[in-house]
């Protein structure tokens, strides 16, 4: 969609980054082009809350000179831009389009709308206590519907692969989508103005170019490849073939891989025990079981801290991130802070209950614990220290904790295969209040209590009754709606009244 075919002179573009994603350079830029090929150029910018609470939005209009003779005023350009008067919008990550969407900056009938579909989640998201993510789906349909046009694909990937940062990519996709009058030359000659990574800014513009150019379908999910690549795992992966439904496949593979990675072939085999429980007491529930299981099943300790900490994939990601180049070292120093509990739970379980359960050893040791550290896990002394109990895997069976969690695990799915003996929903719903347990620390304690809770109502006043299902789903999600528990509790009031006055 060319504007000037439109007959108009003025072009409004908004541009939504983050912090860190370069949207200043990529006004710029835009800047750049224009100037160079005879336009009027202004550039401001609103900045928002920093750390992904907010986005920065940069608005540039562009106004064709000599249109109405060499004698014509200055324009008056505006500095925000204005819901309905938007030509081009272009946003850094899918939220962030949706925003756009919301405030009103993309029209049906004039706006090209430039987005990734990557996410990098919003604090309000992770901080939920159940899936606080964004619908994605939603965004994406929308952004079809309400743009003229919609341009997106995952940038922040297309910027990794090329070795470059993602307003690069997105200034390439600007150039591919042939919203604005400039040639591709053009474009590169503003890259090269600027004199900075130009080679790597050059490449990754090609890849946002030619992405826009082909109409990359737009999508927010991520495929991953999960195909076995053992013995172990191929074995696993025919037997799951054989005795689940194939709507469960996708979601056992994923747990299998998991778990082996977590533990071993022998807990993955456990895993697969468990599915098989509830394929046999009704297909339907055997998705929901290997989704559940394999969350729960790989619950995080010390151990499983420790071995992703040093995990030479991790390094290497650090390092593309933060764009280490040849010659320089990089350093990264991490916040740990291991409660007491936490530690003797890695221990074997007699020795680790022991200690629990002594007051007066709990005096003693709790104050070297009452801190966090800062440890440098490039350093030797760190490193080691962290290969050290990553290598305590094997020894993870005798821990306090695997037997803590194990019996958890049971108790929780008896409750759930009762509950479908006679009721299938009501059996999915239990599976699903794994939903409630997450995080580690007193986040995970605050789970797992509420787990308890819901989970006794359920059993002594909700099992038999013809709305079981409906009354477990919503004392999960009452769970999930603050930390203090005070809606879970007013929730299980209105369903077991006699408990209370008990």
């Amino acid at each position: 969609m060319d504007i000037f075919n439109q007959g108009r002179d003025r072009i409004t573009i908004a541009i939504l980054a983050l912090g860190g994603e370069g949207g200043g350079v990529l006004a710029e830029w835009v800047q750049v082009v224009a100037r160079a090929n005879g336009y009027v150029a202004q550039g401001t910018s609103v900045p928002g809350v920093a750390q992904r609470t907010g986005s920065t939005v940069y608005y540039i209009e562009l106004v064709r000179t000599g249109s109405q003779g060499d004698n014509r005023p200055d324009p008056v350009l505006a500095m925000m831009p204005v819901p309905g008067d938007v030509d081009i919008v272009i946003a850094s990550e899918l939220m962030e389009a949706g925003r756009a969407i919301l405030r009103g900056f993309v029209s049906q009938d004039r706006t090209t709308l430039i987005g990734s579909t990557h996410r990098v989640y919003a604090i309000s998201e992770k901080s939920a206590l159940g899936d606080g993510t964004g619908a994605n789906a939603r965004i994406l349909d929308a952004a079809e519907r309400r743009a003229a046009r919609f341009i997106g694909f995952d940038m922040a990937a297309a910027a990794q692969g090329a070795g470059s940062v993602i307003s690069s990519v997105m200034f390439g996709a600007l150039a591919g989508s042939g919203a604005l009058p400039f040639s591709r030359e053009a474009f590169e000659e503003a890259v090269r103005h600027g004199g900075k990574a130009v080679a790597a800014n050059l490449k990754g513009f090609a890849s946002g170019f030619e992405a826009a150019e082909k109409g990359v379908a737009a999508s927010s999910e991520v495929q991953q490849d999960r195909k076995p690549t053992t013995a172990a795992g191929r074995a696993l992966h025919e037997r799951l073939c054989r005795t689940l439904p194939q709507a469960a496949h996708a979601l056992a593979t994923e747990g299998v891989a998991r778990l082996m990675d977590y533990q071993d072939a022998a807990y993955a085999e456990l895993y697969l025990d468990r599915v098989e429980r509830f394929a046999a007491l009704d297909p339907a529930l055997a998705a929901p079981a290997a989704r559940h299981l394999a969350l729960w099943m790989a619950f995080e300790d010390p151990i499983r801290v420790a071995d992703l900490k040093i995990r030479a994939a991790r390094s290497s990601r650090i390092a593309q991130e933060v764009r280490v180049s040849e010659g320089q070292l990089l350093r990264v120093t991490e916040y740990m802070h291991p409660r007491l509990q936490e530690v003797c739970e890695t221990l074997p379980r007699g020795l680790g209950a022991r200690i629990l359960n002594s007051p007066g050893l709990r005096r003693r040791l709790e104050p070297f614990f009452a801190r966090g550290r800062h440890v440098e896990t490039t350093g030797l002394r760190w490193f080691l220290t962290l290969r050290g109990l990553a290598a305590m895997r094997p020894m993870r069976r005798k821990s306090l904790r695997y037997a803590v969690e194990q019996a958890r695990i049971e108790r929780w799915l008896a409750l759930a295969e009762r509950a479908a003996a006679t009721d299938i929903a009501a059996g999915a719903e239990i599976l699903a209040c794994q939903a409630l347990v997450k995080g580690y620390s007193d986040t995970f304690e605050r789970g797992i209590a509420n787990l308890e809770a819901v989970l006794a109502t359920a059993e002594r006043h909700l099992l038999g009754r013809p709305d079981a299902a409906m009354q477990i789903a919503a004392l999960r999600e009452a769970a999930l709606k603050d930390e203090e528990g005070k809606a879970l509790g007013c929730a299980i009031a209105e369903v077991a009244p006699a408990r209370l006055a008990s």
